[in-house]
Order: C-alpha cells, then structure tokens, then sequence
C-alpha cells in the first residue's frame, strides 16, 4: 500500500505542474461516458496511467476516461479506479479540482474497498489518505507532503451540498434540501465532488447530496471512481454515506461506470435523508 500512496504523491505533483504548463481547452474527443474531454483531462489520464504501471502490488487500473480496465501486473493484489481530475470544467476560471483514487482487492465492489485517497488542487495541493483513519497531508514547496492531523466528523454540521438540477428533484427531495436551510445550514456547491465534499470533511460535518433525479434516476456519480472512495472516506471519518435507502458501500456495479444517487454527510444529516426516503419508492432499482 505504501508504494501506491506514494505513486499517487508523484502524481499529484505533475498534475499540479501540468494546470501550469498545460492548455486548460477542450478537446475533440469524449471520454468512455460521452463527456467532452478537456486537453487536462487527457493529461491528467496520461499521468496516473504511467505512474500506477510502475507498482507491481498492482493488477489492473480502471480510468473514469475509458471504457475497458486496464491490465498492469498479472500477479498484483490490488485494482485501482480513479478519477484523474474530477470536476475539471471548473478549471478554466480557477477554482479547485481533485483527483480520485480507489484501492480495491478481490474484487470491485464496495466492500472490496481496501483504502481511498483523493488530492485536491486549490491554493493548497492536499492529499487525504483514508484506511483505518483518515489523514490529511500538505504538498511543501520542497514537492514532499507534511502530515496535518487526523479528520474527523461532528455528529451534526451546518453545510448543504445540494447536487443535480433542481427542476428535476422530487418534491420529497426539494423539501429536505429546503428544511436544512431553514434550520441554518449554509450552501456550499461549487459544481465539483472534490471541493465540495472536502469542505464538509474539513469544516466538521454538512451534508452532500446527488440524488437520483427524473433525467437520471440512477444519479450522475459513478460508483468505482467516486461514490465508493468517499463513502469509504465518510465512514471512517466517522459520518455515514447512503444512496437513500442502503448503504452505499453494501452496492456492487454490474458495470465499471454504473451510477448511484448518493449522500455523504455526519450521523445527523444521515439520520434526516433516511427518513425523508423511508418508503419511498427507491428510484434506482428498476
């Protein structure tokens, strides 16, 4: 595991020294799920394709930007999926954008998780490791990461990280994201998974909701790249992570890019989702 974390320190520094060097334009190509790829986007893929084939703990590394998995070392352990710049549309006017990374073994669903990291690229470069506890460490100018502390989450925060459009909400949904705000919570969206939820993790607590919507009854975010490595991260920080109804680490993809509603917060926030989606219908099981 120490040789993967560190691979991905490596990274993280070129990815930063490529939001440097690199053209933040679109492409003309679309990445495995049709999105527009921006030229970071494919840079960004290069990079973590390189430097995860040189681990040989390493089996097979699957890329939010591709269709198929990719084979790196037969007899490695671990599978890595991830997302080399998660919310890169926003990158073009500066603000913050991460990088995912989920460590699996035996398997790729949720309880194959055996540790999650993300980086995020803001005024900071940071990292947070999570694998019995969850720690956040700093990118020094000397290019070394400095540990900072431990994280971990209040029983109850103040932020609301509403996703998805809100035309398409169900009216249950809307009512909730409605009775946080009436009870104080602050919103806090910025259209990217990574900042957004390192908010919450840094700020002590909120909650982050992508719900399944009547355009994407399934949700937008991807299992394997997004949803399983926070949710990991969430629990060990000591919130919860549900798609509504189950526990979002219990789910398993039948597809490498299979989507999820999603719900990220502390055990108060948690605890009000579960009932505002108690016998409701679950919209993703068709």
């Amino acid at each position: 595991m120490i040789e993967i974390i560190e691979a991905i320190e490596k990274i993280a520094i070129r990815i930063k020294e490529a939001f440097i060097e690199e053209d933040i334009l679109y492409s003309d190509t679309k990445n495995a799920t049709g999105d527009v790829q921006l030229k970071l986007d494919i840079k960004s893929d290069f990079i973590v394709e390189e430097e995860l084939s040189k681990v040989f703990t390493i089996k097979e590394i699957i890329s939010e930007e591709k269709e198929h998995t990719m084979s790196v070392n037969p007899n490695g352990k671990y599978t890595i999926a991830y997302d080399p710049l998660d919310g890169s549309s926003l990158a073009d006017v500066n603000l913050s954008v991460g990088s995912i990374f989920g460590i699996y073994e035996g398997g790729i669903s949720g309880k194959d998780l055996k540790a999650a990291i993300y980086v995020i690229y803001g005024p900071r470069v940071e990292m947070v490791v999570a694998r019995d506890t969850v720690e956040i460490y700093k990118l020094r100018l000397n290019n070394k990461f400095k540990y900072l502390k431990l994280i971990n989450l209040n029983k109850k925060g103040n932020l609301n990280a509403p996703g998805g459009t809100q035309q398409n909400w169900q009216p249950y949904h809307k009512n909730m994201v409605d009775g946080f705000f009436k009870e104080g919570y602050r919103l806090r969206y910025s259209g990217g998974m990574v900042p957004d939820l390192h908010q919450i993790l840094l700020k002590g607590g909120g909650l982050f909701s992508y719900p399944g919507t009547s355009d994407k009854p399934k949700g937008k975010l991807r299992m394997l790249f997004e949803v399983f490595p926070f949710a990991f991260i969430f629990e060990k920080s000591g919130g919860e992570a549900i798609d509504g109804h189950r526990r979002l680490l219990d789910l398993s993809p039948t597809h490498i890019h299979d989507t999820t509603p999603c719900f990220f917060g502390s055990k108060y926030e948690i605890g009000v989702v579960k009932e505002t989606y108690k016998d409701k219908e679950e919209i993703d099981s068709e």
